[in-house]
């Protein structure tokens, strides 16, 4: 299961990390968002070592959903060399997120 990081680590688990990383901007309450979690789970196992997975919770780290200006939940960002390059917003399926890998 991806982790979940707090504003505090973004910099260092995000922007400085080696592989690219997607980030998955949730909240606990959204449905769409726990129906991502297994395909995210998925994600992980399958492209171990090639791309890391962290899940930013918008009810804790507003200031970083603001930065990212996240309006909705799930909004799934890829970061590579600490830059946005992608981005898919609401719930999708496990093939969307592939292409933008």
């Amino acid at each position: 299961m991806p982790a979940r990081i707090t504003a505090a680590e973004f910099e260092t688990e995000v922007l400085g990390a080696e592989v690219p990383v997607l980030a998955d901007f949730y909240s606990d309450s959204c449905i769409p968002c726990k129906r991502m979690s297994p395909i995210l789970s998925q994600l992980e196992t399958e492209y171990a070592g090639k791309l890391k997975i962290v899940k930013i919770n918008t009810n804790f780290e507003s200031d970083l959903t603001e930065k990212y200006g996240v309006l909705a939940a799930p909004t799934l960002i890829l970061f590579k060399n600490g830059e946005e390059v992608s981005r898919i917003r609401g719930a999708v399926k496990k093939d969307e997120i592939i292409k933008i890998l």
